[in-house]
């Protein structure tokens, strides 16, 4: 084995690592000189920009995500730009995706969307690319994460579709026919109990949502049945415990509850409403 793969498998297992061998061909593959896949059986040290690995090694050793460092995280059947400024697309929000294309069969309709705290720009660029003549207005209230989302859109080749405002939602007046949002949703003992690799590495305003988790989800419950056309959907991904208080905070709505969607992991992950 070569020593650069051996010595670098070594410190990657030490400092425990997950999946050290797959990280390792990816920081590798990140580092070569040439477009020339690397893999352990035909690396030659002449074809990897060592400087760089190095670098970017130690910041996998200091348990910085893989996706930070490479800046690209795959979600649905797309790679999306990251960086320190947006939460990483996770598998289970694809749920969203799944669950539009169920409700919108024909997907030539032309439907007005809202995305509500947009971050990398995932759900719109998804969307778009689904609903080829939808419309998509994705906000947040984060200067940097729309900048990343906006170049998301420009790598994605949707900026035709999707039009994108950094706002606070009270702020819209559009009417829509589906709405949907994966908002922070840990409360703030929850988020203490996070990974220090969540904490380190993505942004808190991501993840918190005031003492109970809810914070979002009030507003929503709120502010949503007043921007929601007719025969509109709603769909919100939510914490895993949170169902119950979420479906209490929309009962006196306008909004009448479809159905709730489990993740994976069989952990409540998703909510639906319908406007009549």
């Amino acid at each position: 084995m070569n020593n650069i793969i051996r010595s670098s498998l070594k410190k990657l297992r030490i400092n425990n690592i997950s999946n050290p061998d797959l990280d390792l061909r990816i920081l590798l593959n990140h580092s070569s000189k040439s477009k020339k896949k690397i893999f352990f059986s035909n690396i030659d040290n002449n074809d990897i920009n060592l400087d760089k690995f190095y670098k970017i090694l130690k910041r996998r050793l200091n348990h910085e995500p893989i996706s930070k460092i490479i800046n690209k995280k795959s979600f649905w059947k797309y790679n999306f730009y990251v960086n320190k400024n947006v939460l990483d697309p996770r598998p289970e929000t694809e749920l969203i995706i799944e669950e539009t294309i169920k409700l919108f069969k024909n997907k030539n309709k032309k439907i007005n969307i809202l995305d509500i705290g947009t971050g990398s720009g995932c759900l719109a660029v998804c969307l778009a690319k689904e609903f080829i003549n939808s419309k998509i207005k994705a906000i947040d209230v984060s200067n940097k994460a729309m900048k990343v989302a906006a170049k998301n859109f420009k790598i994605h080749k949707c900026q035709k579709q999707i039009s994108y405002s950094i706002c606070k939602l009270e702020t819209i007046e559009e009417m829509f026919n589906l709405i949907v949002s994966n908002p922070p949703y840990l409360s703030e003992n929850d988020y203490e109990k996070t990974s220090e690799d969540i904490k380190h590495f993505e942004p808190k305003k991501a993840f918190l949502a005031g003492k109970d988790g809810l914070l979002f989800y009030k507003k929503f419950a709120k502010k949503l049945p007043k921007i929601m056309k007719s025969r509109s959907y709603l769909i919100l991904e939510i914490g895993e415990n949170q169902a119950l208080n979420c479906l209490k905070l929309f009962k006196n709505s306008e909004l009448k509850f479809v159905k709730k969607v489990k993740d994976l992991q069989k952990k409540d992950r998703i909510l639906i409403f319908y406007k009549l």
